[in-house]
C-alpha cells in the first residue's frame, strides 16, 4: 500500500527469517530452496519466485515492478493475447534448459469486469439520450456528488451510489431503471448489452510500447552459458509475428554491460602498467620479463575459482586487476636487484643466483600478507560473501602462481635474455 511500491492485490512478499547457519539440516542454499519449493507446489494456484531483499529491490528499481530474478525476456507488442501466448511458449522453452528455476510468466489476464454496451437503436426507440444511460450507470457504480457536507472549516462531498452488494451483483444492474421522457421507468437490461468476462489485469509499458515478461532465476550454473543456450532454443522453438520484439535482461544484462567495461579497462590498465615498467627500466625486454608476471597470475586466478566451483563474476574480475598489480610488484623487487648486482660488477649467472637468494624473504612477505590478508574474505559465510569471496579466492590463487613464477622462472629468463643480449 506504499506509493513507491505498486503492484497488484495478487502479489505477496514473503520474509522468511532464516537460523544461523550451523543449526541448518541441509547442506547449501540451493538445497534450502528446493525444500521451500516442494512446500509451495502443493498450493493450488501459487506462482512462486526465490530472491532476497536488497537484491530484489535493486532489480525492481533497474527492471521495473516485478522483475526480480536472475533473467528476465521482455516480448514487446500491442496485442495482448498474442503477448500472452508467445510467453507462454517462451516459458515451455526455458523450462527445458538446465539450470532454469522459479519460472514465471507475468500475469497479465484475468481480472473480472463487468461490461456494458449501450445498444443505440433501443436507446434511440424510447428517445433516451445516450448521456442519460451513462449518467445513470455512472451514479450506480462509480457514485455521483450530489452535494457538500460541512465539519467546521473542513468540506466533503456527499456522493451517491449503491451499496457494495449491488454493486457486485450483475442482476441487480441490470434491474436499474432509466427514466424515459414520456415517464417511463426502462430496465437498463433492456438499452445495454451486460456482460461479465474477464478482462487485462495489468499493461505493462517500457519505451512506449506494450509489454510481458517471463522471469526465471538459474540454479547450478552461471547466467552467462545459460542465456546463451536459452537464446539459441528459444530462437529455434518461437516465432515471433511481424512488429513483435524480444529483449534480454536481468541479471544477465548488467553483467553484460559489467563485463564490456572489463574488456575496455582491462587493456588500458595492462596497458599503463606496461608503460610505467618500459618508464622504469628504460629497457622493452625487461618490462616485458616483468609483465609475464600477470598471465601467470591470471592463470593462478583461474585455477582458483575452477578449483572452488565459482563463476566468473564482476568481483573476480576486479580481483585479476588487484593481482596482477602485486604480481608485477614483486617482479620490479627482483628485476632491480638483479641490475643493481650487475652494475656493482658480478658476473651475470652470480648476480641471478645471488639476488634470487637475498629476494626470496621480501617476495614472500608481499605475497603472504596480500594473501593471508584476503584469506578471511575467501572463507566468509556472512552479509556480502558472495561478493568477497570471488574476489578473495582470485587473488589468493593468483598470488600462488606469480609468486613461484617470480621466484623460479623470472630468474632463468632474466639469465636467458641478458646472456642472448650480451
Amino acid at each position: 500500500e506504499i506509493a513507491t511500491d505498486p503492484m497488484g492485490p495478487e502479489h505477496v512478499d514473503t520474509y522468511a527469517s532464516l537460523k544461523p547457519k550451523s543449526e541448518w539440516t541441509v547442506k547449501s542454499k540451493n538445497e534450502l530452496l528446493e525444500k521451500m519449493a516442494e512446500s509451495l507446489e502443493k498450493i493450488p494456484g501459487v506462482v512462486f519466485t526465490f530472491s532476497q531483499p536488497i537484491k530484489f529491490r535493486m532489480m525492481e528499481l533497474i527492471e521495473g515492478t516485478g522483475s526480480r530474478t536472475d533473467v528476465v525476456v521482455k516480448i514487446f507488442g500491442d496485442d495482448l493475447d498474442i503477448l500472452n501466448q508467445n510467453a507462454e511458449k517462451v516459458a515451455r522453452s526455458l523450462s527445458g534448459v538446465a539450470g532454469s528455476a522459479d519460472l514465471k510468466v507475468q500475469q497479465v489476464s484475468g481480472l473480472p469486469i463487468l461490461q456494458i454496451k449501450i445498444r443505440r437503436d433501443a436507446v434511440s426507440r424510447y428517445g433516451i439520450n445516450v448521456a442519460d444511460v451513462q449518467e445513470v450507470i455512472q451514479t450506480a457504480i462509480a457514485g455521483t456528488e450530489a452535494g457538500t457536507v460541512l465539519e467546521g472549516f473542513m468540506r466533503f462531498d456527499l456522493v451517491v451510489r449503491l451499496t457494495p452488494e449491488a454493486r457486485n451483483n450483475v442482476r441487480a444492474i441490470t434491474n436499474l431503471w432509466v427514466n424515459a421522457p414520456d415517464g417511463q421507468k426502462i430496465p437498463l437490461s433492456q438499452l445495454a448489452d451486460i456482460i461479465s468476462e474477464e478482462g487485462p489485469a495489468e499493461i505493462s509499458r517500457e519505451n512506449g510500447q506494450r509489454r510481458i515478461t517471463v522471469e526465471c532465476n538459474v540454479r547450478g550454473r552461471d547466467i552467462g552459458s545459460f542465456v546463451a543456450e536459452a537464446k539459441k532454443k528459444v530462437a529455434s522453438e518461437v516465432n515471433l509475428p511481424p512488429g513483435y520484439l524480444m529483449n534480454w535482461g536481468g541479471m544477465w544484462e548488467h553483467l553484460e554491460s559489467g563485463r564490456n567495461r572489463l574488456m575496455m579497462v582491462v587493456p588500458v590498465t595492462f596497458f599503463i602498467i606496461f608503460l610505467l615498467l618500459f618508464i622504469t627500466f628504460n629497457s622493452l625486454k625487461q618490462a616485458l620479463l616483468v609483465f609475464t608476471g600477470i598471465p601467470f597470475a591470471i592463470t593462478g586466478g583461474v585455477l582458483s575459482l575452477l578449483f572452488r566451483g565459482m563463476p566468473f563474476s564482476m568481483s573476480a574480475g576486479i580481483g585479476f586487476i588487484a593481482v596482477s598489480g602485486v604480481a608485477v610488484l614483486n617482479g620490479i623487487v627482483l628485476l632491480t636487484f638483479f641490475n643493481q648486482l650487475c652494475r656493482d660488477g658480478l658476473c651475470l649467472a652470480d648476480a641471478v643466483i645471488q639476488g634470487a637468494i637475498s629476494r626470496l624473504r621480501p617476495v614472500l612477505m608481499t605475497a603472504m600478507v596480500a594473501s593471508l590478508g584476503f584469506v578471511p574474505m575467501a572463507i566468509s559465510t556472512g552479509t556480502g560473501a558472495e561478493v568477497q569471496r570471488p574476489l578473495a579466492t582470485v587473488v589468493i590463487g593468483g598470488l600462488i602462481t606469480s609468486t613461484l613464477l617470480t621466484l623460479f622462472i623470472l630468474p632463468l629468463l632474466y639469465h636467458w635474455v641478458s646472456d642472448k643480449t650480451n
